[in-house]
């Protein structure tokens, strides 16, 4: 039990921190190479222990059409989403709006996937974590300088993109048995392998004059928060189930506000009370999913 509570710790602190290594190293780099970084700085320990586990087969390569689309939408653009958006927010305004993703996802599944029956309470939920959305972006807000909109639309849309991707592999992917760990160790390679061939990588070198976010970008964000991040994640799946492991994502925006708060951004009782209004929304919606499973 105290492994699997120093996983869960782990994990939550991996996915919190992803904000604040995309905020040091944005002045350095751009969101396509930052994103190109994480995904290849990413994929090594998922090849590594993939391939140690024997979970890729040369059967599974009839299915490269979905992991085309997987890589495409579920990695690439979604990360390059997240970093546009963390380019133009505070870390901790980022890490509450990326914490948005079980929102999208429920919803997407309500909408999208016949056997998922809404319940009450999952629908209060939703509607909960939305609200809380509204409190932190505070459109009626005159004189207060007000967030960037196109970097709440690119956490917002690439939370929604996330979300979108869950309803596809349901339906493309989930009847095939596929183990998790090749999943997405298919996407990230194939994910890497379009952002190479599409990527500007002049200038990446000025990384290098900054240590700092250098080690940031690749062994915070891309080796600790991509990789090793998605290994825990399916460490605590075998362990806890679905369920408890999705539980992690309530860390996210609590450790993003506490890293961005000590890092000199401005988290006040607006982005306290939107943070947790999002969490309580999630954990209603859990709730009503969990009662809607038992009936």
């Amino acid at each position: 039990m105290g492994l699997t509570v120093m996983m869960f710790t782990a994990l939550g602190l991996c996915w919190g921190s992803n904000f604040i290594y995309m905020k040091l190293a944005a002045d350095f780099t751009s969101p396509a190479q930052m994103t190109l970084l994480r995904v290849c700085c990413g994929f090594v320990p998922l090849v590594l222990v993939a391939w140690w586990r024997g979970a890729l087969k040369r059967a599974q390569l009839r299915l490269l059409p979905h992991f085309l689309v997987m890589a495409l939408l579920a990695t690439a653009f979604y990360y390059f989403a997240i970093a546009k958006g963390t380019e133009r927010l505070p870390s901790a305004v980022a890490g509450v709006l990326g914490g948005t993703i079980a929102l999208f996802t429920t919803l997407a599944s309500l909408v999208f996937l016949r056997s998922q029956r809404p319940s009450t309470a999952m629908l209060w939920g939703v509607l909960l974590g939305f609200a809380g959305v509204v409190v932190l972006i505070a459109p009626w807000q005159d004189g207060a300088a007000p967030l960037d909109k196109q970097g709440v639309f690119w956490m917002l849309g690439a939370a929604a993109l996330f979300g979108g991707s869950y309803v596809y592999v349901c339906r493309f992917l989930a009847p095939h048995g596929l183990p998790a760990l090749a999943l997405v160790t298919w996407q990230m390679g194939l994910a890497l392998v379009l952002l190479l061939l599409v990527t500007d990588t002049s200038g990446m070198g000025e990384l290098l004059v900054h240590p700092r976010a250098l080690a940031g970008v690749t062994f915070g964000l891309g080796f600790l928060g991509t990789g090793m991040a998605f290994l825990l994640y399916y460490a605590l799946l075998e362990r806890l189930g679905a369920v408890a492991s999705a539980a992690a994502t309530y860390l996210t925006p609590a450790v993003a506000l506490v890293i961005g708060w000590a890092n000199g951004e401005v988290v006040g009782p607006r982005e306290l009370a939107a943070a947790g209004v999002i969490l309580l929304g999630i954990a209603l919606m859990q709730q009503g999913r969990d009662r809607s499973k038992v009936r």
